[in-house]
């Protein structure tokens, strides 16, 4: 179990001056857990003592050993395909009925992962059909974005896709107003330059961010408005994408949902268009 999960777990036995201590450790999970005992206590305008008292209660032996199991999630959040090619478990039915079964495993634990308050939030955030939405993710998970922007600038006024070139984000940086959104998906061994620019939207533009990440936690996590944190291991050298995919899949419908109406209006207009536009599909008479 991971540090953040004992923490959320045990909020209840907490005293006054431990719940802020753990709303400090979750406004800048992990990093703020990383910096000296004395520096994280006087953070949390508390003492050495009662920090040590904490780390015991979620079952640690000491600071250290709290700051070791942080370090090692960081590393779990960098690992490459090769590193976890070390620690595939192996197949023990027929090979694509056992993938299948795992890609279920993983649905059912999002369903655990995601409460139905949260999802709500996010899907009554996107709705809001006054700012604008902007969409981006990381070399790979892109792809999951485009598949999302695709979708919602159908029914949804607003969307913009940024494209993965860095070169480019400085023009859609300065169209963002307070209030909009950046929707940026980042999974494990996150890219440097999505947390560069959820800081700048974030501070310079006023912008909401809302994160698709792991359980490890993009570091972008920290200038997040809402973090979806979805299950990837399988079990193999590659992560799957299959439970963030339908994450976004419900997302997507629900806020079309939201406003059908307006939804069905601008999805017969844009088909009536995208017919108009599209190429012939005969040789030109």
């Amino acid at each position: 179990m991971q540090v953040r999960e004992k923490i959320e777990q045990l909020t209840e036995t907490f005293t006054p001056a431990e719940r802020t201590l753990a709303s400090v450790l979750l406004s800048d999970y992990p990093f703020a857990g990383l910096q000296s005992i004395q520096d994280l206590a006087k953070t949390a305008q508390s003492s050495g003592p009662t920090v040590s008292r904490f780390v015991s209660k979620l079952g640690y032996s000491g600071y250290q050993a709290f700051q070791q199991a942080l370090i090692g999630e960081l590393k779990e959040g960098q690992k490459s395909p090769i590193q976890l090619m070390a620690t595939q478990k192996p197949f023990e039915e027929a090979w694509f009925a056992e993938f299948m079964r795992r890609a279920e495993m993983l649905m059912a634990e999002v369903a655990t992962t995601i409460s139905d308050a949260q999802f709500t939030r996010v899907c009554k955030l996107l709705s809001e059909p006054g700012p604008g939405l902007y969409m981006i993710g990381g070399r790979v998970s892109d792809g999951l974005a485009q598949y999302m922007f695709r979708h919602l600038r159908q029914f949804r006024p607003k969307v913009h896709h940024l494209p993965a070139d860095p070169e480019t984000w400085p023009g859609y940086v300065t169209g963002m107003r307070k209030s909009d959104i950046l929707l940026i998906v980042d999974f494990r061994r996150y890219q440097v330059n999505l947390e560069r620019l959820a800081a700048m939207t974030s501070s310079k533009r006023g912008c909401r961010i809302v994160l698709i990440t792991d359980k490890w936690i993009s570091p972008i996590a920290r200038h997040a408005h809402e973090v979806l944190a979805v299950p990837i291991e399988n079990g193999t050298f590659w992560d799957s994408y299959a439970g963030a995919l339908s994450v976004m899949e419900a997302i997507m419908t629900r806020v079309a949902e939201s406003d059908w109406n307006q939804a069905k209006q601008r999805i017969e207009q844009w088909d009536e268009y995208r017919q108009t536009l599209m190429p012939p599909s005969g040789p030109e008479t």
